[in-house]
């Protein structure tokens, strides 16, 4: 078993429970094939650097995994299948270097996985106590004179 990161793009057209269920349905196909997921990275809706079938956004989705080998090309071969991905890459760890690396990103996918999400507390306002307007003394201004012309 080595360990492989997907990273697939999935369409932005489909509503949230279809991009789940779609996401799910890649999970799937990954376990069916006999590899284990360690952790998964859902990134969200962002930008493409260029457009693909007309479309401007991406649902992002990076999913951890150790699986045999042999079974990337099948699951290779049922993401081209997929109507619903735009894009996919499955990138192999296999030195020792990269196996340290992977190991960070899978801890690190995990702890953001477990954190609690971030709940936006409303700001209360407090009504603003109305001063009375202080009137401050009124200076006067000196007049300013025009010099005298030179001597004639």
């Amino acid at each position: 078993m080595r360990n492989y990161e997907n990273l697939v793009i999935v369409k932005p057209t489909l509503t949230a429970e279809e991009i789940q269920a779609s996401v799910k349905a890649i999970e799937e196909v990954i376990t069916s094939n006999g590899g284990e997921i360690l952790a998964t990275n859902p990134m969200g809706m962002r930008k493409l650097a260029y457009p693909i079938e007309k479309n401007e956004r991406g649902f992002y989705h990076v999913i951890y995994s150790t699986i045999a080998p042999s079974a990337i090309t099948e699951i290779e071969r049922r993401f081209r299948i997929n109507e619903e991905l735009l894009r996919f890459v499955t990138i192999k760890y296999d030195t020792n270097r990269e196996i340290a690396a992977f190991n960070g990103m899978v801890t690190k996918a995990k702890k953001a996985a477990e954190a609690p999400a971030k709940v936006e507390t409303p700001v209360v306002e407090t009504p603003a106590v109305e001063e009375a307007p202080t009137e401050a003394p009124v200076v006067e201004a000196e007049a300013v004179k025009a010099p005298e012309a030179a001597a004639e």
